[in-house]
């Protein structure tokens, strides 16, 4: 990466950008408990240096973004376990502080992509698997308002939208992120080459797509045989460039809170991807050690 490029959207049209991996995984994988409702939002507020360890662990394997561990980061889901507004505040803006000191502790130029999470995610069983479509536009617009500001004036390089499910909260954060000030990439999380609930994927691109505030649109948290469809259908509806974090080939099951099946991603795929995209990386069970193979098939 050419230090010259100092913008997440210039690195983006540069096209050769490397994502982190799973931070839960990650942080599980050090010991961390990440089995609560809150996932790591809980090592956020007890243990930030162990996130800051992590974000560096990614670094370090070859990532240029450290996601940042606010996904999981509500106004109501932390309320549920007994915590103010004011400290749900505190630590959205934790996220984004710990993600930067890894970044600038490297020696590469890299950005912090502040993550925002979707509704469903707050419920804590697995909705974002499904997709939650109780909360109309009005209401999901409400939902997101104050995190995205409050992640906004963090200082983050990007908003990372990701894992959405619904028409719905595609149009909702695209309403919310006009005159929010930072830029934001949108992901999409897909099934069957639809979002989880069965609603177009075309139809949710093309919403995406149509905010000035956003610089990229993708997929995350999907199965590997959804991205390059996916990306297909994205290159048709929109050139805004494209990224993609699937999970590994293992496949969640809310109910039993497991992992099943075998996580291998070939090399073949990435290079597929990479061939496709802006910006590619790992979201669930997806470890440095696969954001190194992914660091080395872009080169």
């Amino acid at each position: 990466m050419d230090p010259a490029l100092t913008s997440f959207p210039d690195a983006l049209r540069a096209g050769s950008v490397v994502l982190d991996g799973g931070l839960g995984t990650l942080l599980e994988a050090r010991g961390n408990d990440v089995s609560t409702s809150l996932w790591s939002a809980r090592v956020l507020d007890e243990n930030p240096g162990e996130v800051r360890a992590a974000h560096a662990e990614f670094f370090g394997a070859g990532a240029q973004v450290a996601i940042t561990a606010s996904y999981q980061v509500s106004y109501d889901g932390l309320a549920a376990a007994g915590f103010d507004a004011a400290h749900t505040d505190a630590l959205l803006r934790r996220s984004v502080a710990v993600a930067s000191e890894a970044r600038d502790a490297m020696a590469e130029p890299g950005w912090v992509a502040a993550s925002v999470g979707p509704y469903a995610a707050i419920l804590g069983d697995g909705s974002e698997f499904r997709g939650d479509d109780s909360l109309g536009v009005d209401g999901l617009r409400a939902w997101h308002r104050r995190r995205l500001n409050v992640l906004a004036e963090a200082g983050a390089d990007v908003l990372a939208v990701e894992t959405l499910t619904t028409l719905a909260e595609v149009e909702a954060v695209v309403a919310e992120l006009d005159g929010v000030g930072v830029p934001a990439w949108i992901a999409l999380t897909v099934a069957d080459g639809a979002l989880r609930t069965g609603e177009s994927l075309h139809e949710a691109f093309q919403i995406a797509a149509s905010s000035p505030a956003v610089v990229a649109v993708g997929v995350n948290c999907c199965a590997a045989h959804e991205v390059t469809p996916a990306l297909r259908l994205a290159r048709r509806v929109t050139d805004l460039p494209l990224l993609a974090y699937p999970n590994s080939g293992e496949v969640w099951d809310g109910e039993a809170r497991a992992w099943t099946g075998d996580p291998e991603l070939p090399d073949s795929l990435f290079r597929e991807w990479a061939g496709l995209t802006a910006a590619l990386g790992g979201c669930c069970r997806l470890g440095p050690e696969t954001i190194s193979r992914i660091a080395k098939v872009r080169g």
